[in-house]
């Protein structure tokens, strides 16, 4: 879509269509006047065969030159997505005892390492890239860098235990995102927490407290509802029902204006990724196309100046 970057420029189209219309009423006028010269054989005579309509093609080639170079001068734009520079996202799994149900085939856990593996290989290579784990406490395994490997490696590496810190997960993603140098910027990076759960919090700081210290950091958290309500785990012998905690987790993602998502399967969950690495992984910049338009104008001038030559054996 085009758009323009400085709009009040396109005043200069004013005198173009006002030039038009002078040629118009010009060539109305002359019709006219010819007409009162009722004797049409002598006039054949005297005047010898015009070009016809073909002086019209030079004339409108010339006027849409004008017309194009006068769009120009107010700096026509196409919007094109660039990869954000210093972006920062940080993969929050959770690996409570609960991801070992296989009410998504082939568990939870797995599923969530295959789906998170592909999601780190849709982001720019700009981007930095960083794992927290979460149980009982919340664990940096990867600090943000570029290192795409190490990531998949940690994800791999993922290690379940008792309990569900949904609250410090965030909070130690906020201290992550922190530490990313400057590299000669002002202030945090953007960024975005990625945060993937199945169950309640049972440990750690309120999840309200969380949301209120990522939307203060101005970074919004996307959770993911992942798993089933029918979902069971067998923990010392006995069968536990794991459902999912939905509302927390949309909650957490408005009050931070990030996206709730839920998924209960495997390709689910890598659409769901998917989605996001499209809408976080760019951010839309306007890209000026006046040279388009400049070159479109000579070509309409080139033409303009070809046909009068050709048969009037003068230029416009």
């Amino acid at each position: 879509m085009i758009r323009f970057l400085e709009p009040v420029w396109l005043l200069a189209v004013v005198p173009v269509l006002a030039f038009a219309g002078v040629y118009l009423w010009r060539q109305l006028h002359r019709r006219s006047y010819a007409v009162r010269f009722t004797n049409v054989d002598l006039l054949r005579t005297l005047a010898p065969k015009g070009i016809g309509y073909r002086r019209h093609l030079a004339a409108g080639a010339f006027l849409l030159c004008l017309l194009t170079l006068a769009c120009a001068l107010a700096r026509p734009s196409m919007d094109a997505r660039q990869p954000l520079e210093r972006a920062t996202v940080m993969i929050a799994i959770d690996v409570s005892l609960s991801m070992r149900s296989d009410d998504v085939a082939p568990s939870r856990i797995q599923a969530a390492q295959t789906a998170a593996k592909d999601f780190v290989k849709l982001l720019p290579d700009t981007y930095n890239i960083g794992l927290v784990s979460f149980s009982k406490s919340a664990s940096v395994l990867v600090s943000p860098s570029k290192d795409k490997a190490a990531v998949d490696q940690a994800i791999d590496a993922l290690q379940l235990a008792e309990a569900t810190a949904t609250g410090e997960a965030v909070f130690t993603c906020l201290s992550a995102i922190q530490s990313v140098p400057a590299d000669g910027a002002n202030g945090v990076p953007p960024a975005r927490i990625v945060l993937l759960s199945d169950g309640y919090r049972t440990a750690g700081r309120p999840i309200e407290d969380a949301a209120a210290a990522s939307a203060a950091a101005n970074i919004p958290v996307s959770t993911i509802a992942f798993g089933t309500d029918s979902g069971t785990v067998t923990i010392q012998g006995q069968v536990q029902r794991v459902p999912v905690d939905r509302p927390s987790l949309q909650k957490l993602a408005e009050v931070t204006k990030g996206h709730y998502y839920e998924a209960a399967s495997l390709s689910e969950l890598q659409q769901v990724y998917k989605d996001m690495g499209s809408s976080i992984g760019y951010k839309t910049v306007p890209r000026e196309v006046t040279q388009w338009y400049v070159g479109i104008a000579l070509l309409f001038a080139f033409a303009a100046g070809g046909m009068s030559l050709l048969w009037t054996s003068r230029l416009p």
